[in-house]
């Protein structure tokens, strides 16, 4: 966690929850989700935020953002609204905590508007806002539902305060050595940024237009190929533009298309083979009828017998960790 600096929680598992199956394709089969679970919940040596889990040792580079969140000026103005209602969150955390969002009554004066699926949904919305402040914590979770709690309860006490512009500029420094190579200025995204700013050395990529930063301590290092599923929410893949420009590899998470216009597959894994990827593999996982179920495999570029074997070993080694009998391979 240290090395990649965080892990993306993704309600989909059909294969596995992303963050188990980032980790397993990292770690190998050595790891276990109750390792995760017993990290954030009992040792405290993650936590989790924003759909995002971090090493703790991280934690003061959020609070200074925590300090002036959130940033629109219209959830502000919600929140000053319903500040009774914060206040009885919080009340009921101090004396019933931890808790579940439906174990907590709704007392807003406004509700929460939205044209997606938090309409209405006013609780979550202020448990949301109260974690961006650093005013309430998640526990842990029980299923997909998260625990809340105070934060006095989860994160460590007297944890130092980054100041904000130090904290980016950590966190670029982090993300690079993360990334290893990435773009200074890239589009904005929410939760987590691909730029990594002035972080690192300048570097140009021969055949890819335009300057890259490297980190030092990335160059000239030993480098041990092999054959690895990657979950599409893997760090190697988050930045899907920066996939395409370093190794020619086009990947979209097709979850959310109709399966008629699906190229690759619902929740497609892209091979890994040494130093380049290779393909996709649409697969499920069939716990009733305890199989691995292998769709297709997608080749970017034909696969040689040796890269074939080698998938095909992954494979048996994905359904082994899962607990699956057997790996259903297309016809």
């Amino acid at each position: 966690m240290r090395q990649l600096t965080l892990l993306q929680i993704d309600p989909t598992a059909a294969i596995a929850p992303s963050a188990d199956l980032v980790a397993w394709s990292r770690l190998g089969p050595s790891y276990q989700p109750a390792h995760l679970q017993q990290a954030l919940e009992q040792d405290r040596t993650l936590f989790e935020l924003d759909a995002m889990v971090r090493p703790m040792s991280d934690l003061g580079l959020f609070l200074a953002r925590m300090a002036t969140a959130p940033s629109h000026e219209s959830s502000r103005e919600w929140l000053r609204r319903n500040d009774r209602f914060r206040r009885d969150v919080l009340e009921r955390l101090a004396t019933s905590g931890p808790l579940l969002s439906r174990d907590i009554p709704d007392s807003s004066a406004v509700p929460w508007q939205s044209s997606g699926w938090t309409g209405n949904r006013n609780v979550t919305q202020m448990l949301e806002f109260l974690m961006m402040r650093g005013e309430v914590a998640i526990v842990g979770r029980r299923g997909r539902q998260r625990v809340w709690d105070l934060p006095e309860r989860v994160y460590p006490p007297d944890t130092p305060v980054v100041p904000a512009d130090e904290a980016v500029r950590v966190r670029n420094d982090r993300r690079l050595r993360s990334l290893g190579i990435a773009r200074e200025k890239r589009i904005a995204v929410p939760l987590e940024p691909w730029a990594v700013g002035d972080a690192g050395e300048p570097a140009t990529v021969e055949g890819v237009p335009g300057e890259w930063r490297v980190d030092p301590g990335a160059l000239g290092q030993p480098f041990e190929g092999r054959t690895a599923l990657l979950s599409p929410f893997d760090r190697l893949l988050h930045d899907r533009d920066r996939a395409v420009e370093l190794f020619g590899f086009e990947y979209v998470l097709e979850m959310y298309k109709p399966a008629a216009q699906r190229r690759w597959g619902y929740f497609a894994l892209p091979v890994l083979h040494h130093d380049r990827l290779v393909g996709k593999v649409d697969a499920t996982a069939d716990r009733k009828g305890s199989r691995l179920v292998v769709h297709a495999i997608h080749q970017d570029v034909r696969f040689t017998r040796a890269v074939r074997a080698a998938v095909d070993a992954e494979l048996e080694a994905l359904a082994s960790w899962l607990g699956l009998k057997a790996v259903g391979m297309p016809a």
